[in-house]
Order: structure tokens, then C-alpha cells, then sequence
């Protein structure tokens, strides 16, 4: 009898460690709505032809999910069979119209516009001039007017154990700011997404690491930071000497993986953050 308590034992103690490792190893890429509910920011014109019109139940329902048949406005006379599979898109603007750091408004110009991605259908039943097709992945509410795009299946890049150096040493590489965040965040972490201005023309491309960081008291207005703080602030001292942030170390704030680029834009899933990262924090590629 005790042998086999002690076996028993034995074999708990093997599966906790097993679990424990499998834990501390995580995810080898990012899952699927990582990569398919991730949105994008580009300047590329996406067509607009193909659209959802509306769905069952219209007559009281305005919005869709996962499970729900929508209408598309294509049929078999453009070329839609059954079993095809639609990427479903909506642009954005931001709700707030809050300028969150100096440069905001001319970065997010250059990139581009905000894609949301809403998700996935498959046709279900096809007609001349119009399709029914059933929402098999949801990332948001779908309604009328968005646009519906050929799926495209995307390669999820590997992710690599996470640097927790307190103090990494500048990579040399491009670097940018992070402009906006997947449903307009200000405030962002761990598994969040974010749109920052390094994009293929600056040499970013899909599976890319990037470090995000903050420079020590440069004095930029931001929504989050009293001006000046990094100086003096009344009743909780003042430095003699105002020093250069460029003479002081960086704030280094996490890291992140590139799943989407375009020309002057990518898609970043954070994967580790020490601390909250704000729009307007700095990125390089490493």
C-alpha cells in the first residue's frame, strides 16, 4: 500500500511539474483572433463594391453575431459560389476626437484610416444578385454597410521567449510612436493591440519584435502627464540643474510581436508590458 501512495505521489508531482512548464511556456503564436480580429491602419483604398446589406429579422434587428445569416449584395452573377468565405470590415474615426499627444493628428494622417475587423462569414445560399452567408467568427457586432472582403488566411509568426531586461540597450533600428489602439484605447498592456508609424517602408514586416519605451522628462504635452513633472513639482523637490533626457535612461516599458504591416503602418500584439504604455510612447524594431 504505501508503495503505491508513493507512486501515486510520484506521478501527481511529474503532471504539476508538466502543467507548470507548459504554463510558464505559453502560446508558440498568437491564436486566431489575435490574427483575425486584430484591425489594421493603411492607406491602401480597400473596395467598398461588395457590402453587407442587412440580415434575418431586419425589420427589428440592426446588428449581427456569431451564428447569423447577413445578406451580402453579390450573387452568382458576379461570381460567388457557395462555400466562399467574406473577411467582414468597417472603417473607423474616433468617437472622442481627443488630440492624446502632440503629434497625433498628422501621424494617424500619414498612416492612414482604421480598419475594424468584424469577422468572418461563409455563403450559405447564393442567388443572381445576392448572397446569404452565415457568421462562423465574430470580433464585433456586424451591421448594415460593411464591406465585405475575399477571406485570406494569414500566417501566425512565432513568438519567442519574453526579454525582462530592466534597462535593454537601444537596438539601432527604425523607430516610431505608438499612434492609436484597436477600439481607440489612450491605455494599453499585455495582449492588447496597438497601431504604431513603422510600416514596411520603414522595414517592418510580419513576426517582427518591437520594444516600447518612454524618454524621461522631455517635456511633451501629453493627456496623462503634468508638464514638467520630471523637473520639480511643489513640496516634493526640484533638481538644481535641468538634465537632458537624452543623458538619462529610457523608461522601457514591454515588448511586442508585428502581426500586420502596410506601407507606413503595423499591427503590434503586446506581448509583455512592465507597466501601463499610453499613446504617444516610443517603439523601436529590435
Amino acid at each position: 500500500m504505501r508503495t503505491r501512495m508513493q507512486v501515486g505521489t510520484l506521478c501527481l508531482l511529474l503532471a504539476l511539474s508538466a502543467g507548470a512548464a507548459m504554463a510558464q511556456e505559453g502560446p508558440k503564436t498568437p491564436n486566431q483572433h489575435d490574427m483575425y480580429c486584430s484591425g489594421m491602419v493603411t492607406r491602401e483604398a480597400i473596395p467598398t463594391d461588395t457590402y453587407v446589406i442587412s440580415g434575418e429579422e431586419s425589420s427589428y434587428r440592426i446588428s449581427y453575431g456569431r451564428g447569423d445569416y447577413i445578406f451580402i449584395n453579390k450573387g452568382s452573377s458576379s461570381g460567388v459560389k457557395m462555400g466562399d468565405e467574406f473577411q467582414i470590415m468597417r472603417a473607423q474615426k474616433s468617437p472622442a476626437h481627443i488630440k492624446w499627444f502632440e503629434y497625433q493628428p498628422s501621424l494617424m494622417a500619414a498612416m492612414g484610416t482604421q480598419w475594424l475587423d468584424v469577422g468572418r462569414a461563409k455563403v450559405a445560399h447564393v442567388e443572381a444578385n445576392v448572397s446569404v452567408a452565415q457568421i462562423v467568427a465574430s470580433c464585433n457586432f456586424m451591421e448594415r454597410g460593411d464591406i465585405a472582403r475575399p477571406f485570406v488566411e494569414r500566417a501566425a509568426p512565432p513568438l519567442r521567449p519574453t526579454n525582462r531586461d530592466r534597462f535593454p540597450a537601444a537596438s539601432g533600428k527604425n523607430q516610431g510612436m505608438v499612434v492609436s489602439a484597436k477600439d481607440w484605447a489612450e491605455v494599453v498592456g499585455m495582449d492588447s493591440i496597438v497601431y504604431v508609424n513603422v510600416g514596411s517602408s520603414q522595414g517592418a514586416k510580419v513576426g517582427d519584435y518591437v520594444r516600447f519605451y518612454r524618454y524621461q522628462g522631455t517635456r511633451h504635452d501629453t493627456a496623462y502627464q503634468s508638464r514638467s513633472t520630471a523637473y520639480s513639482r511643489w513640496g516634493f523637490g526640484k533638481t538644481p540643474v535641468l538634465y537632458n533626457w537624452k543623458d538619462l535612461p529610457r523608461d522601457h516599458l514591454g515588448e511586442g510581436i508585428v502581426l500586420r504591416v502596410s506601407e507606413h503602418a503595423a499591427t503590434v500584439l503586446i506581448t509583455f508590458s512592465l507597466r501601463d504604455i499610453y499613446l504617444g510612447d516610443y517603439l523601436e524594431i529590435q
